[in-house]
């Protein structure tokens, strides 16, 4: 009995702890926790497939059970996380010019409409648009000067995003209204990052911002001596950039001062903490596990071909997806041996990152979006809109 009581107290603890840490995290630690206990490793299973030929280098936004995919032609429509069944979809005109955000309170689409020729005035081609997350209507537009180029990101109240004219832009996203705007000398392509007060951001030039999200103050710059390609990675002692020059840096997160620098055998592609790796994709062909205190090289693994999309990590495995070849790889963050692979087809990878949605893998292929489970599947995955016999015998527009 003495043991049993115990057992029931320690029960209660749990439960307590549990409701405390999901009213301190909300839904964002409650997705966090999910995707920890994803296993890439596992024999992945087909749950959905949404078949389309209008895939962009984009990946979708995942929230609240939904997905966005941005399609061709200015398009975008949202899918159910679960089975893949459309909601709706949203005409925006022009087409779409950056990876779209989503949360509790909308969906967040950049586009670009281009310029008419011959016309002896300026035109704005650039526009931001909230969409309700269920519903697909519009909430509010902002036209820009230029297009916003990369990914969307959001904290709390602002959506972040770099234009095409360089300017750095700070949205309220209940209203749409500009809470502050940065104009730089280069034009932007990857996406910021946010860091505690910090948003992260690189621009074409090869430089990397610190600023203050609340103001858009620059903390700190660095240059390095080509073009960043892919957005920075960053804990609470640094900030990791890959740069086309070959080289990975470590700048300090409070000052950005240089700590190290390693070499690779290409222009670097992304970089990422994963467990103990800084991995990083340079255009030789190899993904390199680098330490993240000092830059040596723990390991590096020879893929078939170049990694354009950013690689997704959980604590165990990393999934990659080569331009060449027929499948997705994943491999061991110890060791980098391959222990897993998803087939998708001769050349059908694109360069749109793979998203890890609760216990959803999403994988946008050049035919469509893909979900794939961890878990073991008792029905038949279904097809999408071409099992809905609402389109049966036609397009989805």
């Amino acid at each position: 009995m003495r043991g049993h009581a115990k057992y029931l107290r320690a029960s209660k603890v749990i439960f307590f702890l549990a409701l405390a840490f999901q009213g301190l995290f909300g839904a964002q630690g409650a997705r966090a926790a999910a995707q920890s206990q994803f296993s890439l490793s596992k024999p992945l299973k087909l749950k959905w497939k949404f078949e389309t030929t209008e895939t962009l280098n984009f990946a979708p936004a995942a929230a609240q059970n939904n997905v966005y995919l941005p399609l061709g032609g200015g398009r975008i429509i949202s899918l159910r996380l679960d089975d893949g069944e459309l909601n709706w979809k949203a005409d925006l005109g022009g087409y779409v010019s950056a990876a779209p955000d989503a949360d509790e309170s909308g969906v967040f689409v950049a586009t670009e409409t281009p310029s008419l020729p011959g016309s002896p005035y300026l035109q704005a081609t650039g526009a931001l648009r909230a969409l309700g997350r269920l519903s697909g209507v519009g909430l509010w537009m902002r036209t820009l000067p230029a297009p916003l180029r990369g990914s969307l990101v959001s904290n709390e109240s602002m959506l972040f995003g770099g234009a095409a004219d360089g300017r750095l832009y700070a949205i309220r996203k209940q209203t749409g209204e500009i809470v502050w705007v940065k104009q730089l000398n280069a034009p932007f392509g990857s996406a910021p990052v946010l860091h505690q007060k910090l948003l992260l951001v690189n621009d074409e030039e090869g430089q990397v911002l610190a600023l203050e999200q609340s103001s858009g103050r620059i903390v700190w710059r660095y240059r390095t001596r080509k073009i960043l390609r892919s957005s920075p990675s960053v804990n609470d002692a640094f900030v990791y950039l890959g740069s086309a020059d070959g080289h990975v840096y470590a700048l300090e997160n409070a000052t950005g001062r240089v700590r190290w620098r390693a070499r690779t055998g290409g222009a670097v592609q992304a970089v990422q903490l994963a467990g103990r790796c800084l991995l990083t994709t340079s255009l030789d062909n190899f993904v390199y596990c680098l330490s993240p205190q000092r830059g040596n090289r723990l390991w590096k693994r020879q893929l078939a071909g170049r990694i354009v999309a950013r690689p997704l990590a959980t604590e165990q495995d990393v999934l990659l997806s080569p331009l060449a070849g027929d499948e997705t790889v994943v491999l061991d963050l110890q060791d980098g041996k391959k222990t897993n692979s998803i087939p998708t087809g001769e050349d059908n990878n694109t360069g749109a990152a793979p998203v890890l949605a609760g216990n959803i893998l999403l994988l946008t292929t050049r035919k469509g979006l893909e979900a794939y489970t961890d878990q073991t599947i008792t029905a038949e995955p279904s097809a999408g809109y071409a099992s809905n016999p609402r389109w049966a015998g036609g397009g989805l527009f």
